[in-house]
């Protein structure tokens, strides 16, 4: 029992440390883009042709979107882009107060709205993909970054995220409610553990009486190096790679076996579930490989721009499996939304937020998980009446709307309410 405990907190802590610097990668992007006029200008410019089009030719966009029907949702409309600007919002304020997983309700959101699930996670891709582009923070990370290391691990992430890519398109071809039903059992998984972590963690921290950070404690970010790196690092399979030269005294090496599969492990995981996998990256190369933090962002940053460029494009553009008006949408929303959630942590007690923050996971792992029995039933792995299958999605989807909209709107409002006095603090 203490051993499945201890287990479970380590899976979650691993799983929380990824968040968090997938968290800090999007803030610093959302601060680069909103920050600089020309950007702006050029989202902005963006919004033209989505608006006419969506005006003009709403009726046909389902079918110029990658030319198939079955995969767009059944209808394009201005409504629903501005519905993605809502997702993309609440996804930021997360992001942006919590500092950690906002990301993670994107692709459930746009599943309970209707789009499948492999639309959803290309959309999600792009979004992610463009908003690197737009907001690349690269060349203020470039002295970070070991070269021979991001190359090697590249190689492993590209291969994955193909691996994921072709798994994603083979069940949606072969059954598209058995892909459903796996995207969402793979976020019934993740939502759960990390939802239950964190819920734990603010339990522990209001018994404590640690009211302080909304962030909660950052772990271990690998200065002294864990029992598994230095097995790893002790196994001599040429080449050896080296890297943190200038941060520890004669670097350190690690063989390239393990880079390219802690990237393969990556890519898999992001290109199936749309994240980009840059929330297992950190924890991977600082818990597992034993590289230093410092290096691991660089690294982490260089490789979301070439793993989800190339898993976006390469694994779901082509295919016509991503619906851009809504990545964009979501990128607009995000973006505010990142920016209004990290001013509201200044006049909010960090306990509270933790405890939204566990609240709002925990609605997307409940979301997913009664989403699951109906998708299961459709495909024809288990018997349950319909209109069961039905109540208990409907259940999922409306405490899932409800939990991130009281979110939302106290998020929002908090904001407001102290613009005054945030303001005066930013001046």
């Amino acid at each position: 029992m203490k051993r499945g405990i201890g287990l479970f907190k380590d899976l979650g802590a691993f799983l929380m440390m990824g968040a968090k610097a997938h968290a800090k990668w999007e803030i610093d992007v959302s601060n680069t883009i909103m920050r600089d006029k020309k950007r702006l200008l050029i989202i902005g410019l963006f919004l033209i042709p989505i608006i006419i089009g969506g005006v003009a030719f709403a009726d046909q966009l389902p079918d110029i979107l990658g030319g198939k029907k079955a995969y767009a949702p059944s209808f394009f409309t201005v409504g629903i882009f501005f519905a993605s600007i809502l997702i993309g919002l609440c996804a930021g304020l997360i992001t942006g107060c919590i500092g950690a997983g906002g990301g993670f309700i994107i692709a459930p959101a746009m599943m309970s709205a209707g789009i499948k699930g492999i639309l959803a996670v290309g959309t999600d891709l792009f979004h992610i993909f463009a908003k690197a582009i737009m907001g690349s923070v690269l060349h203020r990370k470039m002295g970070n970054i070991s070269v021979s290391l991001a190359i090697t691990f590249l190689i492993g992430s590209i291969a994955g995220a193909t691996g994921g890519g072709i798994l994603n398109r083979w069940l949606y071809n072969f059954n598209p409610v058995l892909s459903d039903a796996f995207i969402t059992t793979i976020y019934v998984l993740l939502l759960g553990l990390l939802g239950f972590y964190a819920l734990f963690d603010y339990l522990g921290a209001r018994k404590s009486g640690d009211a302080g950070s909304a962030h909660g404690a950052t772990p271990s970010e690998g200065a002294d190096l864990g029992n598994l790196p230095k097995t790893l690092q002790a196994i001599k399979i040429p080449p050896m790679i080296h890297f943190d030269q200038n941060i520890v005294p004669g670097g350190r090496s690690i063989s390239w076996v393990f880079l390219v599969l802690s990237g393969l492990l990556v890519g898999l995981a992001g290109s199936i579930m749309g994240v980009g996998g840059g929330f297992l990256c950190f924890p991977i190369f600082v818990y597992v490989l034993g590289v230093s933090s410092l290096t691991t962002v660089g690294t982490d940053i260089f490789q979301i721009i070439f793993t989800a460029g190339y898993s976006a494009i390469s694994q779901y553009a082509v295919y016509g499996f991503i619906f851009y008006t809504l990545a964009m949408g979501m990128l607009i929303g995000s973006l505010f939304g990142i920016q209004i959630g990290a001013l509201s942590t200044r006049v909010v007690p960090g306990i509270t937020i933790r405890g939204f923050y566990a609240m709002s996971v925990l609605a997307g792992f409940v979301n997913r998980f009664f989403a699951l029995p109906a998708k299961l039933n459709e495909a024809g792995y288990i018997k349950i009446a319909a209109e069961t299958a039905m109540f208990l999605d409907k259940i999922g989807v409306v405490t899932f709307f409800i939990v991130i909209s009281i979110f939302a709107v106290w998020v929002i409002g908090t904001f407001l309410m102290n613009l005054g006095k945030l303001t005066g603090k930013e001046a």
